[in-house]
């Protein structure tokens, strides 16, 4: 641990080679992160588009940005168009298991200020946020969760010039939304999640994929046959449920809104509250963006070796702290998997103490998912500075000029055509006379 801290003291201190502040594990591992963002720009057409803009008309050039975002490979190929596009980025991570140290240290040597690594404990992380908003004042805030936008209103009294903030996922919007009913906001925010082209996509095909992905990596069971308990059916629920249905997986439902729980229902998934459904579960995945969705009463009816994990941003759906206080036993059994022996004799399996699986445990969602976020990312903050001063303080949506414009990039990169309206059909759609 003393030598970790060391580390750590080292590169905070400013390099001749590199004369920005950083904080991350190892800057020897940058050849290994550079080769893994790479691979992500290869398979990020869309963004990789915008950035050939970016470096031609610099429309970021002396924007101060401060980002609490997933430190990986993804990430990194937008911090280095926003970057590209002349802006100057100080980057601290959004999860304290998610950072991707090797691309923590390749953005260093590209000139980034990072400020994050994996293991973090929970000083250390709002130490990061910290950090990253006192190295350069931000213009622009981009966040994932909603952590630096909180800290920025909470502790922050200078008064600073920001231009405006993204967030990336719904946890955030809704901590933003919240935010703004309460008459709190400094200045206005596009919620970047809410985009067609990221919620559609990133949350149901991304979350859906490495969700599980991140499951099988820190267990490696097999799904079929499985009785899996699925709680909440948003996006995210959604490409869950769909995903683990076709592992073979039986798949049962839990949920509060009376919509999504008959929606579930209509595409064939069993429904049911969470105290039943937890008597059968062999696998149960949270996605409902609240707090203990899965309760130490719940884990006490379940089969002996029920193995418990999150898909939401932060790690408070699985009562983690009540299942520690609980639990009469508690020890390690592989990476990622904790094992809880309960006051009845059953044993538990908590993934990734609670936090998100996929990133925690996997290397997150795919590169071709966030090649489409990353984009909205990147347009949004472009937005921002075009419409400095122009927006009031409160959420807006993504522009939908911008969210076709993903869409219509991506499409080409696939090499997919689709029609465009005739004039006549323009017509038709803008008048109201026409009928049989």
């Amino acid at each position: 641990m003393d030598k970790q801290i060391k580390i750590l003291s080292f590169l905070c201190s400013f390099d001749k080679k590199l004369p920005m502040s950083y904080k991350i594990k190892d800057l020897s591992l940058a050849s290994e992160g550079k080769k893994q963002i790479e691979w992500a720009e290869r398979h990020m057409p869309t963004l990789m588009e915008i950035r050939k803009r970016f470096e031609a008309e610099k429309p970021l050039k002396g924007i101060n940005i401060s980002a609490v975002l997933h430190v990986t490979k993804e990430t990194a190929a937008l911090v280095k168009t926003l970057k590209i596009g002349g802006a100057n980025v100080a980057l601290a991570g959004s999860n304290p298991l998610s950072t991707q140290d090797d691309v923590a240290a390749a953005l260093v040597e590209e000139g980034i200020s990072v400020f994050a690594w994996k293991g973090e404990n929970e000083t250390e992380y709002y130490s990061n946020i910290e950090s990253i908003v006192k190295i350069h004042e931000p213009n622009i805030v981009m966040d994932d969760g909603a952590d630096l936008h909180a800290y920025i209103h909470e502790k922050v009294s200078s008064k600073l010039d920001i231009y405006g903030g993204t967030e990336e996922t719904t946890t955030g919007v809704i901590r933003l939304k919240a935010m703004e009913k309460d008459g709190v906001l400094k200045y206005p925010l596009i919620a970047v999640n809410n985009a067609y082209t990221k919620y559609l996509f990133d949350n149901r095909y991304g979350t859906g994929q490495s969700a599980i992905d991140g499951i099988l990596r820190a267990t490696n069971i097999l799904i079929a046959g499985k009785i899996t308990v699925v709680a909440g059916y948003g996006w995210v629920g959604r490409g869950i449920a769909n995903r683990l249905r076709g592992m073979g997986a039986r798949v049962i439902v839990t949920e509060v809104d009376p919509i999504r729980a008959l929606e579930a229902v209509m595409d064939g998934f069993d429904v049911m509250p969470i105290a039943e459904a937890s008597k059968v579960g062999d696998i149960f995945v949270t996605a409902t963006g609240n707090t203990k969705a899965i309760r130490v009463e719940h884990m006490l009816n379940m089969k002996d070796g029920a193995i418990l994990s999150n898909a939401g941003h932060f790690n408070v759906e699985v009562d983690v702290k009540g299942l520690k206080e609980t639990a009469v036993k508690v020890r390690n059994i592989r990476p990622y998997v904790d094992e809880y022996t309960l006051p009845n004799g059953k044993k538990v399996y908590l993934l990734a103490d609670g936090r998100l699986v996929n990133l925690a445990a996997a290397e997150g969602h795919p590169s071709e998912v966030m090649d489409m976020s990353f984009a909205n990312q990147a347009l949004a903050v472009e937005y921002l500075v075009k419409n400095r001063g122009k927006l009031e303080k409160k959420v807006y949506n993504m522009p939908m000029e911008l969210d076709y414009e993903v869409a219509r990039i991506k499409l080409k990169s696939m090499g997919i055509q689709i029609d465009e309206l005739t004039e006549e059909q323009k017509e038709y759609l803008e008048q109201w006379k026409s009928g049989t």
